[in-house]
């Protein structure tokens, strides 16, 4: 029987965007199939402390350790084939995710910068943030977006579950900068529209979560060109993440994350104070 694979043999990893998706996913496949952390360890002969570190990024495995633990779980094919590639890519300063065929792994990305930012900055021309929607709002915006049904679904408990991260005992900090034109288009219906208004004023009651607007009537500015979120760490490097129809895109180098606080400074400016902000939602609830 060969021993335990160890700590010593591994170097620490960078706190890049792959190594939080692959970290997040294997987790993930490892829960979904109900084994604990000790029991696949010991399966697999592997020190459960290095497992551990693993599944919490602080180390990367090796790409034949990733598919020794994907072929004993018996994960399907296409999330095998979206880990593997995560592994590959794991240690780029800037990661796409391209035209998935399931469930995201960008999206595993996304859980843990929720999970461990102590800033969440997001700039959103068109749609509400999704972790201000109501279920109704983002469930429109699904349709629309012809998705598939059970697809929809599993999205829209995701994107619910994720928005717990401001709700708990120790919640995330968001600043969201929304243009007006967001709050002005019909998604849905105007019953569903309204009832987004109002969650959107019950939010800002909340001392972790700002909602400012910027009015349409300041004209261009470079914010139009589109969405993203900055993600701010206690400790390790900010994040970007931009986000189109079919790919997401991670950005970790210094001088592109420069940019953008440049940018949320320039849209900070433009928008309404979050008084002001609150006093134009209200308008619009009437």
């Amino acid at each position: 029987m060969r021993g335990l694979r160890t700590i010593a043999r591994m170097k620490p990893t960078s706190s890049s965007p792959g190594s939080r998706a692959l970290s997040a996913s294997l987790r993930e496949v490892r829960e979904a199939r109900k084994f604990g952390l000790r029991e696949l360890a010991r399966a697999l002969e592997v020190d459960p402390r290095l497992l551990s570190q693993w599944e919490l990024g602080i180390r990367v495995p090796p790409i034949e350790e990733v598919a020794r633990i994907l072929g004993y779980l018996r994960v399907d094919r296409v999330v095998t084939n979206r880990i593997l590639a995560l592994v590959q890519h794991v240690k780029d300063p800037n990661w796409l995710d391209s035209n998935p065929s399931d469930l995201p792994a960008a999206l595993t990305g996304v859980v843990q910068c929720e999970r461990s930012a102590s800033l969440i900055t997001n700039w959103s021309p068109q749609i509400i943030p999704g972790l201000l929607q109501t279920p109704d709002y983002a469930r429109a915006l699904l349709t629309a977006s012809e998705i598939k049904l059970d697809d929809a679904d599993a999205r829209l408990v995701g994107r619910l579950e994720r928005q717990r991260i401001l709700t708990g005992r120790e919640p995330a900090h968001l600043k969201a900068i929304l243009s007006e034109s967001v709050i002005r288009e019909v998604v849905g219906d105007t019953d569903i529209m309204s009832d987004q208004i109002d969650h959107l004023l019950r939010s800002t009651v909340r001392s972790n979560i700002s909602v400012r607007i910027v009015p349409a009537a300041v004209g261009y500015h470079p914010g139009k060109l589109g969405m993203f979120t900055l993600y701010d760490f206690p400790a390790d490097p900010s994040i970007v993440l931009l986000e189109h129809l079919h790919a997401s895109a991670f950005i970790n180098e210094l001088e592109a994350i420069s940019s953008y606080r440049k940018l949320v400074k320039l849209l900070s400016g433009k928008a309404l104070s979050e008084e002001a902000s609150r006093v134009l939602l209200q308008e619009m609830a009437r």
